[in-house]
């Protein structure tokens, strides 16, 4: 929802979204259109920037943008306070269809401006919609129709002094639609959609519109890696639901060929047999850079990486060059296989759809639950709105050896436990939650990417809320990211800003940010209330260890967790002394 100064729109559907004739936007990124439509119960979908602000339609005098937005909430609060009888402050609470063309309240011969009413109610699948304001007024369906009015009985701002009163004396407090089942069952509601979802049978909740839990984007990205899916495949991949959907044979290919010159133009380079075993392998899904999860493929490609020589050109979207072992190698640091820097690298993130009340990220390796409940944002989705960015980076590779040992200590098998039974805990208590427990050295990685780039941020020379994580580690009990051991902190942008060179600089002083890291991590600014509140002492139903913004906490755009599995005394020595640090330097 977006707030403009006299009304609140709610972005519309991707049905409402207008491009220019001949000019799609699309961008080419194959792997990730696979992933999105193997989500969407589809082969592959078209991804496309959204229209950019120069091709908004102008029409009968106006003109009509690009990304439409449909007016919600449809209740306003006036702009003129009156004191009631109860010398309490009042405005009144009018619907759209009391406002006059230019969107003001008409009160006897004076007008006054509205502002979008802040209370809606929503439901756990997404849904959303205006209060019944009448009935919540008069605790139940009542015909009334006489002026309504939000009273300040206070100033703290609390619902506790926010009341709801009619003119025929009726009342309430807004603590009441907080509470559960005051708001009646969810109706379906989709304003996005401009439609209703029959069949949903959740209460509805009360949420403030412009609360940092309204609105939860469920992204997936992926780093663009050259060659990680052949030519063939990229080309049938962008034919399957189209020209190709019902070719099973070289015969049917061959007819399709000849009556369709364009088909036959895109496939030119390939014989009918390598075309027929390609759109086989698209339908079944076992294309290799498709089938592997997102992070596997990524790993790969980071991990080998070589040394960089004199005739090396950076040309393509992503370049990246290993870091001799003598620049960075030191003491404490025996755990770490690779360094790499990544001098150019281009991430583009899909919008799949979004949640309310609770986050839905991606899991450790990478994909997105199939059996998360998302909101979608078309009804019939044949494209989806996508980012794309350039940066570079840095990754750390890690020596698997170095992690099994680590991990087979007893005080981090201790730790470990500790940190699975509060994650229980707390999914007991969030039963909307999903997800698993990463494990302690997805943990432990987690943790360490925020300690350093707490540090590095501080002589990078980019911000540290645009610089960002993606941790690889395998989930407990899955052999999908086998021995895949590290971490990328990387900064992308739209523009040139995330090429400027600062962390591939840094990079190369990399041992000194360890070691400041480290230091970090060692003593909060919140000891020992930090070290001390965690996990085995008493405190449960926590889904991180030492933790909190003293310390790990960083911007949550920079965290691909929401600032959750988090544990400092997993990688380093704290004052209480647990003994389960990974880096002892």
């Amino acid at each position: 929802m977006v707030d403009f100064p006299d009304k609140s729109v709610i972005i519309a559907g991707l049905e409402d979204w207008s491009y220019e004739k001949d000019h799609g936007c699309l961008i080419h990124e194959p792997r990730l259109a696979a992933k999105v439509g193997r989500l969407l119960q589809k082969k592959s979908v078209e991804l496309r920037v959204p229209p950019p602000a120069s091709e908004g339609r102008f029409i009968k005098g106006r003109i009509t943008p690009g990304v439409t937005g449909y007016v919600f909430p449809h209740w306003f609060i006036v702009q003129n306070i009156e004191i009631s009888k109860e010398k309490h402050r009042r405005r009144r609470l009018v619907n759209r269809a009391e406002l006059n063309p230019q969107q003001r309240f008409r009160d006897g011969d004076k007008t006054h401006p509205v502002v979008p009413v802040r209370f809606v109610r929503a439901c756990r699948n997404g849904h959303v919609g205006d209060l019944a304001w009448r009935a919540f007024a008069h605790h139940g369906p009542n015909p009334c129709s006489r002026p309504l009015w939000i009273e300040e009985r206070g100033t703290t701002g609390d619902l506790s002094d926010a009341w709801i009163v009619c003119d025929c004396g009726a009342s309430r407090c807004m603590r009441d639609a907080a509470l559960k089942g005051s708001l009646g069952r969810c109706n379906g509601s989709r304003p996005w959609l401009d439609d209703h979802e029959a069949g949903c049978k959740d209460d509805s909740l009360l949420l403030i519109r412009t609360a940092s839990n309204a609105y939860f984007a469920q992204m997936l990205s992926v780093i663009s890696i050259p060659d990680s899916i052949s030519t063939i495949h990229a080309t049938t991949l962008s034919m399957i639901d189209d020209a190709l959907a019902k070719i099973t044979s070289a015969q049917e290919l061959r007819i399709l060929r000849n009556l369709v010159s364009s088909v036959d133009e895109r496939l030119k380079h390939f014989s009918d047999e390598q075309v027929i075993t390609a759109i086989t392998e698209v339908r079944e899904g076992t294309v290799a850079a498709v089938a592997k999860p997102v992070k596997k493929v990524e790993f790969d490609k980071l991990a080998s990486a070589v040394q960089g020589a004199a005739t090396d050109q950076m040309e393509d979207d992503f370049f990246a060059r290993e870091m001799d072992r003598s620049h960075w190698n030191a003491p404490g640091l025996e755990g770490i296989e690779k360094v790499v820097m990544v001098h150019r690298l281009r991430e583009v993130s899909a919008l799949i759809g979004f949640t309310r009340f609770d986050p839905a990220s991606s899991d450790v390796s990478g994909e997105l639950d199939i059996e998360v409940q998302r909101a979608p944002i078309s009804r019939a989705p044949r494209w989806m709105p996508v980012s794309e960015n350039r940066g570079e980076g840095i990754f750390i590779q890690f020596r698997p050896d170095a992690i099994a040992e680590w991990a087979a200590r007893d005080a981090v098998m201790r730790r470990a436990i500790e940190l699975e039974e509060s994650f229980s805990q707390w999914k007991a208590n969030h039963p909307s939650a999903k997800g698993d427990f990463p494990g302690a050295i997805y943990i432990m990685l987690h943790s360490l990417a925020h300690l350093l780039i707490t540090s590095i941020a501080m002589e990078c020379g980019y911000p540290l809320s645009s610089l960002r994580e993606r941790i690889y580690a395998p989930a407990p009990g899955s052999a999908d990211m086998a021995d895949c051991y590290g971490i990328l902190i990387f900064t992308s942008s739209a523009g040139s800003e995330g090429t400027l060179g600062g962390l591939v600089t840094s990079a190369q002083d990399i041992r000194r940010q360890i070691l400041k890291a480290v230091q970090l991590g060692s003593l909060c600014s919140n000891d020992p209330v930090c070290s001390s509140r965690g996990i085995g002492y008493g405190s449960i139903d926590r889904i991180s260890g030492n933790a909190c913004h003293g310390c790990l906490y960083i911007a949550e755009t920079s965290c691909e967790r929401f600032n959750q599995y988090l544990d400092r005394c997993l990688v380093a020595p704290t004052i209480e002394a647990r003994g389960c640090e990974f880096l002892r330097i």
